[in-house]
């Protein structure tokens, strides 16, 4: 017991020292987010409504429960890099050992230490744990559920599994429906394995979904039944439910988003092989192929507990990465972070349990290709950035697979070298690079920013605009506005005072329109108007934002300072 307690604090302190370790040189990595935890560290309001600014002109385009928790953050330690990014950190070292408990409940210190390295070590997990997207919350939220189906499975606990309901709820509050896609595979574990009768499994299973409907409904009824509140960003008709339901909704699933610029559509092709391709492979591929070979062999050899284990998180990872990988809407590399857990549970729990069925020719086959398999695929991974690691993998592989098939135990150490050597390697880069942006990469990537504008990143603007902004700031209800997000985040986040981001993230939402814009500034709310340069303009949606870009342009005159174009709109 000593020995497993001071195994899981060296994991537990190697996290954290791997995800704090200069995680100040990415600034404030997604602008967009931090902008909005800046205006709840300042509004109550912002803070609940996930507001892009502390005058509550437009929320952002999810659910805010990753704003609740960097707004507190920002409230009790400032407005800074850290205080937004280090709740993160901490929520990716909750993950590994959250991990780690609900594996080690039926498992082996050895296969629970091995589902905590690989989740810790996956690069894109590094990534995200390292950044204030809301992945990292929703990760840990999931993670959660499964530590509670676990419990409810033990005992056929209703509590248990209405636990389960609420985290999978609160991760619908964080990143709303791709909560669900662990839903098929909790439910289906509860109904063919808790120990009571099949009525009671389904009366369990109904009070859960319930209390998932009121853990992640509560927010979504008070928004719909608030008059006064910000403009729902993402939506066209100012609702959450529209928010829910199309634009983060099946409109992902079919590419039909109103407002979608299309700036996740070229990210592989959609099929199978998708997740294995460049740009996703780095991300999260290192073990996928090994996994899932582990699954089938596991799910096929072992009983019990342990087939009751691999169907769950089994479930998780084949539900999510089929979603994943025919999704015809906008998807990035980074949400594939919602694998990691799955992959790692599978790789720590098949592992061990094959080598104690390693006798048998086919646990031992299966244990010595799956290290092959995984191999093979980091050494393709990794050769492009480094030939001397890509070698020692593919070498260390090759030994242990002989080794394995042997049933020779210094094969062990040999395998977890050739396994996670690769990835450990790129999860490095991960630390050492700043990551910014709306579409951030692990590895030796800074992200894809892409174009228009300031459609993907924000920029930092001169001290002399800053100065413009802050003077007699108290007077404005915004001091600027200008389209797109990001550009308002940049200014606001410099200026620490509100932007109004005109048609939200995209530039594409009726937020305000026109008349409403034009009657802001006649009753004397608005300082400046900052022009935004190009801004893509999506396929659908409102073109309310470049309309007012017009209006101004014709009726104010501009005044360029520091290669920034501003209009006073005040008329002093």
């Amino acid at each position: 017991m000593r020995r497993e307690r001071l195994a899981l604090a060296v994991l537990l302190i190697a996290t954290t020292v791997l995800y704090l370790w200069r995680l100040g040189d990415s600034g404030w990595a997604n602008a967009y987010y931090s902008a909005a935890a800046q205006a709840g560290a300042t509004s109550w309001k912002a803070w609940f409504f996930g507001s892009s600014d502390a005058s509550n002109a437009i929320t952002v385009d999810k659910t805010p429960a990753s704003l609740w928790v960097m707004g507190l953050s920002a409230r009790l330690f400032g407005v800074n890099a850290w205080s937004i990014l280090v709740p993160q950190a901490l929520m990716g070292v909750g993950s590994v050992w959250l991990l780690y408990a609900t594996v080690r409940r039926w498992f082996s210190p050895a296969a629970a230490l091995i589902s905590g390295a690989v989740l810790a070590l996956t690069p894109v997990a590094v990534l995200m744990f390292r950044f204030n997207n809301p992945d990292a919350l929703l990760v840990l939220l999931l993670i959660a559920g499964a530590y509670c189906v676990t419990r409810a499975v033990e005992s056929a606990s209703p509590f248990w599994l209405a636990l389960a309901g609420v985290a999978v709820g609160f991760g619908f509050l964080t990143k709303m429906l791709q909560a669900f896609l662990v839903l098929p595979a909790f439910a289906l574990v509860y109904l063919l394995a808790a120990p009571t009768s099949v009525g009671k499994r389904l009366l369990h299973l109904f009070g859960a979904l319930g209390a998932m409907i009121v853990a992640g409904g509560w927010w979504i009824v008070a928004v719909e039944l608030t008059p006064d509140r910000p403009f729902i960003g993402g939506s066209q008709s100012n609702s959450v439910l529209e928010l829910t339901l199309g634009y983060n909704g099946l409109g992902r699933l079919t590419g039909d988003e109103v407002g979608s610029v299309g700036g996740g559509r070229g990210w592989g092709t959609p099929g199978w092989s998708r997740l294995l391709g460049e740009e996703m492979g780095s991300q999260i591929a290192w073990l996928l192929p090994a996994a899932l070979v582990l699954l089938i062999a596991g799910l096929w050899l072992t009983k019990g507990r342990a087939r009751t284990a691999l169907g769950l998180w089994g479930g998780w990872l084949v539900v999510t990465a089929g979603v994943f990988s025919f999704m015809n809407g906008i998807i990035h590399s980074y949400y594939t972070v919602a694998l990691a857990p799955a992959i790692a549970a599978i790789i720590g729990i098949a592992a061990v349990e094959l080598w104690n069925y390693r006798h048998e020719p086919v646990a031992a086959a299966v244990l010595s290709g799956s290290v092959a398999l995984s191999a093979l695929q980091c050494y393709v991974l990794i050769n492009a950035f480094s030939t001397p690691v890509a070698v020692l993998v593919l070498m260390a592989g090759l030994i242990a697979a002989v080794g394995l098939v042997l049933s020779m135990r210094w094969a062990i150490p040999v395998a977890l070298v050739a396994a996670l050597l690769g990835p450990t390697t790129y999860s490095f880069a991960t630390v050492t690079t700043p990551h910014t942006g709306a579409i951030p990469v692990a590895g030796p990537s800074s992200g894809r920013m892409g174009g228009g504008g300031g459609l993907l990143g924000s920029t930092t603007p001169s001290i002399e605009v800053v100065t413009l902004l802050q003077d007699n700031a108290d007077q404005y209800k915004w001091v600027a506005a200008t389209i797109g997000s990001n550009n308002a985040a940049g200014l606001q986040l410099a200026s620490g005072e509100p932007v109004m981001a005109l048609g939200g993230f995209n530039g594409t939402d009726p937020a305000p329109t026109l008349a409403e814009f034009r009657e802001i500034v006649r009753s004397g709310q608005i300082h400046y108007y900052a022009a935004a340069g190009r801004m893509m303009q999506g396929d659908t949606g409102s073109d309310d934002a470049h309309e007012i870009a017009e209006w101004v342009a014709q009726n104010y005159t501009a005044t360029t300072v520091s290669g920034t174009t501003l209009y006073r709109l005040d008329g002093s």
